[in-house]
């Protein structure tokens, strides 16, 4: 990008106020829509008439969308001016928020959901860099820290929300919540945003259209295999097969076309630096533990100990209240040149904790006591780990790199949540009917064990009133439930187990950071 100077894009007093809350506003509103589905899934499938896998594609067209987009943002924003690129993505996603709405059926919703992820993908990088160029560089750690409120809030925000409305409205709802902040939003942001003065844009002919496709072409395929791998069988499934090949010869000349044309859509060359090439991989594994803890938290409470979806969700908000309490001590931090690799080697082992801790309390019958201070140490963990990846993986760039570095550093993160959430379905159910059949091996039917509980829990039921048989059936499966319900929690004590092992896994590699300037503009660093 470049500035006719840094600080024409400064602003001070109620002007900055404005833009911030509107950044904010806009990346909030993409993220809670990220993950308010969830919770709404079962009914739209009911009015839709729509299957578990059909409905499943609300999630990843929306998810893929979005990691399309993100990568481009840079570039389109040089295009079409970054106030008219942002007021633009901000309409689409209005207005596909109200087609969302109006859907008939699965496919219409599922391609206005694809058509709102291409806008909301836009407004999450934006966003940032319009918060970090408003303030002067002195505060630029404090912008940091306000943005990344919203962004860990964001995602937990989402399940009550969603909950709340599915159970006291219905499911269109939580989409036509969108329509009346998206129009505050375009309008303060016609008022209010300006645009840096760019060099040049490019002519339609020299547009990278090739690597635009390409780029669709691999993340489009990699999410649908991701997001639909386990539930049909992984490689013994032709079109998870066909679809791998795409994503993997999509990648490799998406490469290849980069590193030779002369325009390229995304700029791989920044990736050179090796602060921004290790920044990436732990912002994959950020990704990774963000989003997968935030999948895993709620489907345990709500499948294993029965929670309604509005208390699942509310039970992951001390998490994020207390991420976000810790964001301006860690921009201050940060400012006063504590190093960023220290800060991130802290939070990969808080995180080790954290999953340790919950491996531990995990039961058929935990209760909110139990998950509450493991939480929160989720949250000083993400804390830690937040603002230090960003500033860190953009310390030792400079100038227009470090939109086109932070475009990587999103997409990464969206991506390690793609992975985290694909790898842990599979191995849930993976690991759940291994710990099945290990409980059934262990439940002899002749050990005297087996025969007393059956006995009680006969006795049990013919004092409710049961015949004999029906008794002995009812205990049969009371007993068969015990072991679906042990095996999940096994699986879920397991999911918490190998998280914990990779965070670990990744503290000697922040070792490998060079020395930034350990002052790093925090600015720079969000976009």
């Amino acid at each position: 990008m470049v500035h006719t100077g840094e600080d024409d894009l400064v602003e001070y007093g109620f002007r900055r106020v404005i833009i911030t809350i509107t950044a904010v506003l806009c990346a909030m509103l993409e993220i809670v829509d990220t993950t308010i589905v969830n919770v709404a899934l079962n009914n739209m499938r009911g009015s839709l008439g729509a299957s578990l896998t059909d409905v499943a594609w609300v999630i990843t067209a929306y998810a893929i969308a979005n990691v399309i987009v993100i990568p481009m943002t840079s570039w389109l924003s040089q295009q079409f001016g970054r106030r008219n690129y942002f007021a633009v993505s901000i309409i689409i996603f209005t207005v596909a928020s109200f087609l969302c709405g109006n859907a008939n059926n699965i496919w219409e919703l599922v391609a206005f959901r694809f058509i709102q992820g291409l806008g909301g993908g836009a407004l999450l990088v934006t966003a940032q860099t319009i918060i970090t160029e408003s303030y002067p560089v002195a505060k630029r750690g404090m912008a940091q820290a306000i943005y990344g409120m919203g962004v860990i809030v964001g995602p937990t925000l989402g399940p009550p929300l969603g909950g709340y409305i599915v159970d006291h409205f219905s499911w269109p709802y939580i989409f036509y919540i969108n329509i009346p902040l998206g129009i505050i939003a375009t309008l303060l942001t016609l008022s209010f945003v300006k645009s840096p003065k760019y060099g040049d844009k490019l002519k339609a002919s020299q547009v990278d259209w090739w690597g635009i496709f390409l780029l669709t072409a691999f993340i489009g395929s990699l999410q649908y295999v991701l997001e639909h791998g386990q539930q049909d069988d992984w490689f013994n499934n032709t079109t998870i097969v066909l679809l791998s090949v795409i994503s993997i010869f999509g990648l490799l000349l998406f490469i290849w076309r980069e590193l030779t044309y002369k325009h390229p859509i995304v700029n791989l060359r920044v990736l050179k630096d090796t602060n921004l090439r290790v920044g990436t991989i732990m912002c994959f594994i950020l990704g990774f533990g963000l989003y997968g803890s935030t999948f895993i938290i709620p489907i345990y409470t709500q499948s294993v100990l029965g929670w309604s979806a509005l208390d699942a969700g509310l039970l992951l908000i001390p998490s994020s209240i207390t991420t976000g309490i810790m964001m301006p001590f860690i921009g201050k931090m940060i400012q006063r040149g504590v190093p960023q690799a220290y800060m991130v080697a802290a939070g990969f082992l808080t995180f080790f904790f954290f999953t340790y801790w919950m491996q531990q309390v995990i039961t058929p019958d935990s209760g909110e006591e139990h998950l509450f201070w493991p939480l929160i140490l989720r949250g000083v963990g993400l804390g830690l780990l937040f603002v230090p990846i960003s500033t860190l993986s953009l310390s030792t760039l400079k100038g227009k790199s470090i939109g086109e570095g932070a475009a990587f550093t999103g997409m990464m993160r969206q991506l390690g949540g793609s992975f985290g959430i694909a790898i842990i379905t599979t191995f849930i159910a993976r690991f759940n009917q291994e710990h099945r059949v290990n409980l059934i091996s262990h439940l002899n039917a002749t050990s005297f064990e087996v025969q007393k509980t059956v006995q009680e829990l006969k006795m049990g039921f013919m004092s409710k009133g049961f015949s004999e048989n029906e008794a002995l059936a009812k205990a049969y499966k009371a007993i068969e439930y015990k072991v679906m319900v042990q095996s999940s929690v096994l699986s879920y004590m397991d999911i918490f187990l190998y998280l914990g092992a990779l965070f670990l896994l990744c503290i000697p590699f922040i070792l490998l950071i060079k020395k930034g300037k350990n002052k790093i503009n925090p600015a720079d660093a969000m976009h």
